[in-house]
């Protein structure tokens, strides 16, 4: 598994962005080797973002080289985007998951 934690700012409205995300949330069921998205959002400081779970560093590393995530990255609905992917620690994330 790989994890990839993307954060950003709004330019917009909160429940702008809320009706956007539930928008284009069939777009990351669908997304190969997503294993699932946690959308965050922190109102009160304007941090947004998600938790991806993919199923390996390659299929994270697809989505980085593809048009969501450019678009994500660019789009001026956000400011201050930033993506950080990690590798699981397989023991002991098998004990606590």
């Amino acid at each position: 598994m790989h994890i990839q934690v993307i954060n950003f700012e709004l330019n917009v409205a909160h429940a702008d962005y809320i009706a956007g995300a539930t928008d284009v949330a069939p777009i990351f069921a669908d997304m190969p080797g997503l294993i699932s998205k946690h959308w965050l959002g922190d109102e009160d400081n304007n941090i947004y973002g998600g938790v991806y779970l993919w199923e390996t560093k390659e299929a994270c590393d697809a989505y980085k080289a593809g048009p969501v995530f450019a678009d994500v990255m660019s789009n001026a609905m956000y400011k201050n985007q930033s993506s950080k992917d990690y590798g699981v620690l397989d023991g002991p994330t098998a004990i606590t998951a």
